[in-house]
């Protein structure tokens, strides 16, 4: 979460239905209006156009290009096959790695439990140095750019948002192809090559369908295959009911079908309000102009100053720092001290369903996270360390770069101010966050008492 940021926006950050797709899912599921996109749209949209690889890598359309029929029929194979790759094990270096594992169904495709990093590489121990993101709702995050302008129909033009878009918690890459090449490749992560993913491809159950979703040369070298491999993740990653479904008690509450309890309905109000969380000045809670659902991020980056995760063996190194979109997994901004500190804000929908927080991974809980927000600047000795009576604030950030640090309201306070959240207020924001998790269900209409009385001889 980031809540409020004038001059730099906040971040994407970044699972739950894959038990329902297993066993076959249920396209029809009713989504939020304007939300529903075909997956050939989605292919398209997102620069994955439907499209065979040649044995030399490059895309090519058969002679004549594709009728609509054929090109609905290729996204349906590249579908299934992306999903079969998503679950599959041998495509790690330890053979017990999937990319489910880590971007769980049932968690939003997010982490499954409360470890701060999850645990990779060829002996399944070492640990990494961010939490694993959502990969929900992505369909939106624009391409990364230094100087953000709102759109004509959204927003005024002269706005200069600053650093925004990309994924990954730095925004270094900008398409879901590239960001599956990461954790494939990383030595921490899946500790894979592509060499090892396209020989546990050409060896698997579903080598035949993956043949006939990309072609008849496709097997003839690695990196044809692993390019394949690539694109059929980004495709199924595009599955609208899936991915992007609307189906949040929030969404259903928009369209005018449910109703926010009052804890529910006080929490969107202190959310929204500018003087007390100003949440939505980042994860914006309104539909866009155009109609569609909100995003509840606005896609930037912004520096928060969260607290050092010292159980990170990263950070055994004093001298280490994570710092973001300035290094050191990104490469590109390296030396410009303006992006140092900066990271994606993630996208608040199914945030209840994760059990880790921050880009290290620092909170396991919302209310601590709500509360971080609420009393960083009135309260640092709560989440700092205190050395000799003195609190050691933005400890996980070199003092040269705290310029950077976002002082919009909540962090427009000092020490002794009183809070923009109390204790009541943060368990309301965090009541209302909890309506953005998909698949409600509206209650059974209430029966008589004594139905409900079951003899328990």
């Amino acid at each position: 979460m980031a809540f409020g940021r004038t001059g730099w926006l906040g971040v994407l950050g970044v699972s739950a239905l894959f038990a329902v797709v297993l066993t076959g899912c249920d396209a029809g599921n009713a989504q939020a209006d304007g939300a529903h996109t075909s997956a050939a749209q989605a292919a398209d949209a997102s620069g994955a156009q439907i499209r065979k690889v040649s044995a030399d890598g490059a895309a090519v359309l058969p002679a004549g290009g594709q009728t609509r029929a054929q090109v609905y029929e290729s996204v349906r194979k590249m579908t299934a096959v992306g999903k079969q790759l998503f679950f599959d094990p041998s495509l790690s270096g330890s053979g017990k790695l999937a990319c489910a594992s880590c971007h769980s169904p049932q968690h939003a495709f997010g982490p499954p439990n409360a470890l701060a990093v999850q645990l990779g590489g060829q002996d399944m121990h070492q640990q990494g140095m961010r939490a694993a993101p959502n990969i929900k709702y992505l369909q939106k995050v624009p391409s990364f750019t230094e100087h953000y302008h709102d759109s004509d129909d959204e927003g005024d033009e002269s706005v200069d948002a600053g650093p925004t878009g990309g994924l990954m918690w730095d925004g270094r890459v900008n398409h879901a192809r590239d960001q599956a090449r990461m954790p494939l490749t990383s030595s921490f992560e899946m500790g894979s090559s592509p060499q090892k993913v396209a020989s546990a491809v050409k060896a698997a159950p579903y080598a035949n369908e993956f043949r006939d979703a990309f072609g008849a040369h496709v097997f003839d070298s690695d990196d044809t295959t692993f390019k394949a491999v690539l694109e059929a993740l980004e495709v199924f990653q595009q599955t609208p009911e899936l991915f992007y479904p609307y189906t949040s008690k929030y969404d259903a509450y928009l369209a005018g079908k449910a109703q926010l309890t009052k804890a529910e309905l006080h929490g969107l109000q202190l959310f929204n309000d500018e003087t007390k969380g100003n949440c939505a000045s980042c994860h914006i809670s309104q539909r866009a102009l155009d109609g569609a659902p909100p995003a509840f991020t606005d896609f930037g980056l912004i520096a928060l100053g969260v607290p050092r995760n010292r159980s990170l063996s990263v950070n055994r190194d004093a001298h280490f720092y994570d710092l973001g979109a300035c290094g050191p997994e990104r490469t590109d901004l390296k030396g410009q001290g303006e992006y140092c500190g900066i990271f994606r804000t993630p996208t608040l929908r199914n945030v209840a369903l994760r059990k880790t927080f921050f880009h290290n991974g620092i909170y396991h809980s919302l209310d601590d996270v709500v509360r971080f927000y609420a009393q960083r600047d009135t309260n640092p000795e709560k989440f700092y360390p205190v050395v000799k009576g003195k609190v050691q604030k933005f400890d996980d950030l070199p003092k040269k770069y705290w310029a950077n640090l976002n002082t919009d309201p909540p962090f427009d306070r000092k020490p002794g101010d009183k809070p923009a959240l109390d204790e009541s207020e943060i368990k309301d924001v965090v009541a209302f966050l909890k309506t953005l998790t998909d698949g409600y269900q509206p209650e059974a209409p209430q029966q008589h008492a004594d139905a409900h009385i079951v003899s328990s001889k």
